[in-house]
């Protein structure tokens, strides 16, 4: 769903604020929360602009660690992490607890361990997940092309398939088998369809599917690419980021590079459809690129990750909107990258990946916020 080398770019070319933290223990009652009791920090990791975040922690503390998933009753997520101290060459799966952190310890991965692996999401018995994985075709990690002819690119390696597997990192199916690129799944909170990005019709487009892999359904056809979907809180609509040509020059080069498996992230805006793909609209015009977006629990505003303000390509931050397009409201204020806000089911918490808090280092870390509107 994306490339952690993007976010690793990122943090070389400028560093961020330097906090600290200074971690209490607070005690939740209410068994229906993310947990009983739940690890937070002062207000050291926020800034002070960042209104939505009651209270912040940090997760992860070391390597790229990004698209962090929660399980359908919140008590765990799923995550990526290339962290090299884990003994990792390239992306991986892990679960954690929602009161985990990992200064001193290490996840329990639930990936193979083998190829290259993105976008993990639990399926409704919050005993399985969904991942996309190359290791049929290659158990060594493929290479990571990062520029070509001088363009910053993402590779879209057509050995991704999509499987389930149980938490303890057994593969129990498979779901896709077709020729080319299948991967960024993720699963309708009703608990019955999984929406993903395939180049099986020639392009990069949207396809739903039962959570047995059963009825697959084109949901987009414009040439461009069309992924990292999610949909609403009650199943209805898709939102998701799109880069699609429009003059002569551009479809030629985005159909130039997609035959050699690559895509030109830094241009693209977010779309929203119904679920079956009809009414489908744009809905940003701001420029730049406009990704990794998240419907708000209330199905009415949408979270996503943005650079449209910055001159140089960076600083990425949080924005909200709402789904008419209307009310655009920046939420944070990094100076490097902010991206892959999740709500929990509950819409409680938010986690997402920051550069915050790294010592002006590479690391890109997730951070559990309380979300107060």
């Amino acid at each position: 769903m994306k490339n952690l080398v993007c976010i690793a770019i990122l943090a070389v070319l400028i560093s961020c604020k330097n906090t600290s933290e200074n971690n209490q223990e607070i005690n939740k009652s209410d068994e229906n929360t993310t947990s009983e009791t739940i690890t937070i920090s002062q207000d050291s990791l926020i800034y002070p602009e960042e209104k939505h975040f009651k209270n912040m922690r940090q997760v992860t503390f070391g390597g790229d660690n990004a698209e962090a998933y929660w399980s359908f009753d919140d008590k765990q997520l799923v995550f990526q992490s290339n962290n090299k101290a884990w003994g990792l060459e390239c992306d991986q799966m892990f679960v954690m607890n929602a009161t985990d952190n990992f200064k001193d310890t290490q996840p329990s991965m639930i990936s193979t361990g083998k190829g290259r692996t993105t976008c993990a999401y639990f399926l409704p018995d919050n005993k399985h997940f969904v991942y996309a994985s190359t290791h049929l075709v290659d158990t060594n990690c493929p290479e990571v092309p990062l520029r070509k002819n001088g363009k910053y690119v993402w590779p879209v390696y057509d050995s991704f398939d999509i499987f389930v597997a149980d938490l303890q990192g057994n593969i129990t199916a498979q779901l896709t088998n077709e020729p080319g690129y299948d991967a960024e799944a993720t699963v309708s909170p009703k608990g019955d369809k999984i929406v993903f990005t395939s180049t099986r019709s020639g392009d990069l487009e949207l396809y739903t599917m039962n959570i047995d892999g059963s009825d697959v359904k084109q949901i987009t056809n414009e040439l461009g690419y069309d992924g990292g979907a999610f949909f609403s809180p009650d199943g209805s609509q898709l939102i998701f980021r799109s880069s699609r040509p429009k003059t002569e020059a551009e479809i030629a080069d985005y159909k130039n590079m997609l035959a050699q498996g690559l895509v030109q992230p830094t241009e693209m805006e977010l779309y929203i459809c119904n679920a079956d793909g009809s009414n489908l609209r744009q809905l940003t015009n701001l420029g730049n690129a406009n990704w990794s977006p998240f419907f708000h629990p209330s199905g009415k505003k949408i979270l996503f990750s943005s650079n449209f303000e910055a001159e140089r390509g960076f600083p990425f931050n949080l924005y909200m909107i709402d789904v008419d397009g209307k009310n655009l409201e920046r939420i944070t204020h990094g100076e490097t990258f902010d991206a892959f806000p999740v709500f929990s089911n509950d819409g409680k918490y938010l986690v997402f990946s920051s550069n915050r808090n790294n010592g002006g280092g590479r690391d890109t870390n997730l951070f559990i916020a309380e979300w107060q509107d």
